[in-house]
């Protein structure tokens, strides 16, 4: 697995960037050219990523499904990728879809475009995406980390993993956007565990 450490010496190039503006108009605070203490900052990323297409590949290892879809582009959200992405967010178990909150498809991208700037390609896995309530209500009864009044349920949460990327390092990078909730669940085995990452208060636990 990659850890901040592991990427400390790429990413020392950054710090030669000086004051760089934060993600989504937000005012960067920047006062030195020291080392940041988290390598992977969006609070680093100039405007202009931001304004750059935005293409985000996904898998789904519930359905088998893949894709690579290109859903943004000079200001507007691209219809017919959005409701694909939608789908592939859908409930796979409940057979159910409903809009996803665009905020958390920016937030995905955002991770995704991000760890690829360091030669890290590949798609974010999406264990799960919207929830239907008898679906969450399913898992809550079963003992699965569900929350009763999940943002699944209203399409602005993903639980989500990146190949070579382990929890403390995904769920940091996604800290850093500043846009929401971020949960740590750690898991051994050889796929490990994932975070959930969600549209809405900004806070954060371990599961």
């Amino acid at each position: 697995m990659a850890s901040r450490r592991d990427f400390l010496q790429q990413g020392a190039r950054l710090c030669a960037l000086g004051a760089l503006g934060a993600p989504l108009g937000a005012a960067a605070q920047t006062t030195s050219m020291e080392p940041p203490p988290d390598l992977f900052d969006a609070q680093l990323l100039d405007i202009d990523f931001w304004v750059k297409p935005r293409t985000l590949s996904v898998v789904r290892p519930a359905s088998g499904e893949r894709a690579k879809l290109l859903y943004w582009k000079d200001g507007e959200m691209i219809d017919s990728a959005y409701q694909e992405l939608c789908h592939l967010l859908r409930d796979v178990h409940g057979r159910a879809t409903a809009p996803i909150d665009p905020k958390l498809l920016e937030m995905l991208w955002g991770t995704q475009a991000f760890i690829a700037r360091y030669g890290l390609h590949q798609p974010l896995e999406i264990l799960s995406g919207y929830r239907t309530e008898a679906s969450n209500k399913r898992l809550v009864e079963e003992g699965v980390p569900a929350a009763r009044k999940s943002l699944h349920m209203v399409g602005k949460a993903a639980d989500i993993r990146l190949a070579n990327l382990n929890e403390e390092v995904l769920g940091g990078l996604i800290r850093s956007f500043r846009q929401g909730g971020v949960g740590y669940y750690y898991r051994s085995g050889p796929k490990g565990g994932w975070i959930h990452a969600d549209t809405g208060l900004q806070r954060t636990w371990k599961g």
